[in-house]
């Protein structure tokens, strides 16, 4: 099943109200010729504007090839996508947060989730002194919707990678994703981006692997944020996949407690200060005010250093694109 939201337009000021519509939609394609399908992504591919100089370019199109060459359902999946539903060309619309996923029906072991219900076996005892759940459990649907909504917005932000390369942020709605992220990461270049994007990814590693989405890093936390944020609005929109990819997760009465999780999974939410514009500059641990709330280093090169508490990351773990 493959889900697309458009957002239309953005209201500020005396501007019309913003109107979302979703459009869902189930299309089964039968290949008939594999290598002509893989030679027309490879060469829509090459045909595709990226941003940033000749050197970067040539490395995104070289890698976005090579993910597609003899993969017939990244293929598909690059062909398919459905912000190409309606043209940019059409005025009074533009396309916002899309979300899709391509099966192959002759291999079902290739879904793109894995079995939550046996990752995250529920206990129901709700006990404090529980060994098992110790009065809270990530349910299988919470942990289904928290994984699905982490490597959307990873292909967001990598999106915006390609898109944008090394620009700032300005035109807060030519961004995908990075222009929800604190003003003071909106000059960070390439670089820094993809790692953020990476952040997300990793959380959804933790998920499928069983384990809560614990952040370990400044980055984590603020993809978890983000995470939360949309996962709760899929959830009461009725676009989370429940009717679709995921209907087979099971389902429990206390599926979505999503204060709980803020308790659970947080250490704190210092870094929700970065968004406050009376607070500018509380990122810098030099600061008075940083100092005053001991918040740490917030600064954007210190997103990617792992909290004294937590445990690294593999620093040589791959980037998924």
């Amino acid at each position: 099943m493959t889900h697309a939201v458009a957002k239309i337009g953005r209201m500020s000021g005396d501007e019309k109200p913003v109107r979302r519509v979703k459009v869902t939609a189930e299309v089964i394609f039968e290949v008939t010729d594999v290598a002509a399908v893989e030679r027309a992504a490879l060469e829509d591919i090459a045909q595709t504007s990226f941003a940033g100089d000749e050197a970067a370019v040539a490395e995104i199109v070289a890698e976005e090839q090579e993910a597609v060459r003899g993969d017939l359902i990244e293929a598909v999946s690059w062909l398919a996508d459905p912000e190409r539903m309606i043209s940019f060309e059409v005025p009074g619309i533009q396309c916002g947060l899309t979300t899709y996923g391509v099966d192959d029906l002759d291999n079902p072991e290739s879904a793109w989730y894995p079995d939550f219900g046996s990752l995250f076996q529920v206990c129901g005892c709700r006990l404090d002194s529980c060994d098992r759940c110790a009065g809270y459990e990530l349910t299988p649907r919470m942990a289904a919707v928290l994984s699905s909504m982490s490597q959307m917005l990873a292909d967001q932000a990598y999106d915006d990678v390609i898109e944008h390369g090394d620009e700032p942020v300005e035109n807060e709605s030519a961004w995908s994703l990075f222009a929800e992220y604190p003003r003071v990461t909106w000059r960070q270049d390439a670089v820094w981006r993809r790692q953020a994007a990476r952040a997300f990814d990793d959380l959804a590693a933790d998920l499928e692997a069983g384990d809560w989405p614990l952040p370990r890093c400044p980055a984590e936390e603020m993809a978890l944020h983000l995470t939360l944020r949309y996962a709760q609005a899929a959830v009461d929109d009725g676009w989370a996949g429940f009717d679709g990819p995921l209907k087979d997760v099971p389902e429990y009465p206390d599926d979505f407690e999503w204060d709980a999780l803020y308790e659970m999974f947080f250490q704190d939410l210092d870094i929700l200060s970065l968004f406050d514009v009376e607070l500018d500059g509380i990122e810098d641990p030099e600061t008075e005010t940083n100092r005053h709330f001991g918040i740490g280093d917030y600064r954007p090169q210190a997103w990617f250093r792992s909290f004294n508490n937590m445990e690294p990351r593999d620093g040589r773990r791959p980037f998924r694109r």
